[in-house]
């Protein structure tokens, strides 16, 4: 099992915003493969807290090995609750999550927050792993918060006229209308898995799952597959960061 990663600016005049997490540990006498992409808005800071402290922190929860989902969510509310304590020094902003934990090569538990995406490969067949977060489909839940969702400014439906998710990490000002809990998968990894692509939304508002699959399946290095799939997006004409882990 090997893995590789590829990020690229968007065309915005900001810094890069996304960040990444792709490695393998061993803890406890297990192997754990710990992969993830955050895609951060208004500023770099909460994807850059969420890089160093959310795997720590699911990891820190003592029932990690016996309830994975249960530590899991946990630790997503403690890391949201600890951003939100720390507006001052990391800002108003907010950052999208999706994150995969691969435990012994064998059980693969995938999370959200919001529209970074996780699509698994099973026979060359796309799966996808995680529920994008829009504000249209969780209409709901913001108006039951006392929010509101407009596509004014712009064409893209939006929290209270402003964020075009409906459930991140941070945003202060929008929290008490936004949700940051979840969304859980687990699933086996047997000998018919062929490849896992988590990916920031710069590269799936232009690829369909089953095209960033088949694109990935092309190339025996991770590396590469993940090089080719960000430079496939820039030619697509992504205007976002675009970030990939394959």
């Amino acid at each position: 099992m090997r893995f590789g990663f590829s990020l690229v600016k968007g065309k915005a005049s900001h810094p890069m915003e996304d960040y990444h997490v792709a490695k393998f540990m061993q803890i406890q006498g297990h192997e754990l493969g710990l992969f993830a992409i955050y895609d951060g808005h208004l500023g770099d800071s909460v994807p850059a807290y969420l890089q160093k402290h959310l795997f720590a922190n699911i990891l820190k929860e003592e029932e990690f090995w016996v309830d994975p989902r249960r530590a899991i969510s946990k630790a997503y509310d403690k890391t949201d609750q600890a951003i939100l304590s720390r507006t001052a020094d990391l800002g108003r902003g907010g950052s999208t999550a999706v994150t995969a934990i691969l435990i012994n090569g064998k059980s693969l538990w995938v999370a959200n927050v919001g529209d970074s995406r996780a699509v698994l490969s099973s026979r060359g067949q796309a799966r996808q792993m995680t529920t994008d977060h829009e504000p249209n489909t969780e209409r709901g839940s913001i108006e039951n918060r006392g929010g509101f969702v407009s596509n004014m400014p712009g064409d893209v439906p939006r929290v209270n006229g402003q964020l075009a998710v409906s459930r991140a990490f941070g945003d202060k000002s929008l929290k008490s209308h936004l949700r940051s809990d979840p969304d859980i998968q687990n699933t086996k990894v047997d000998g018919n898995t062929d490849v896992l692509v988590l990916a920031s939304d710069g590269l799936w508002k232009v690829m369909t799952n089953q095209e960033a699959v088949d694109i990935a399946k092309r190339f025996k290095d991770p590396q590469k597959a993940a090089k080719q799939l960000t430079t496939e997006a820039v030619k697509r004409d992504s205007k976002d960061d675009i970030s990939c882990v394959v």
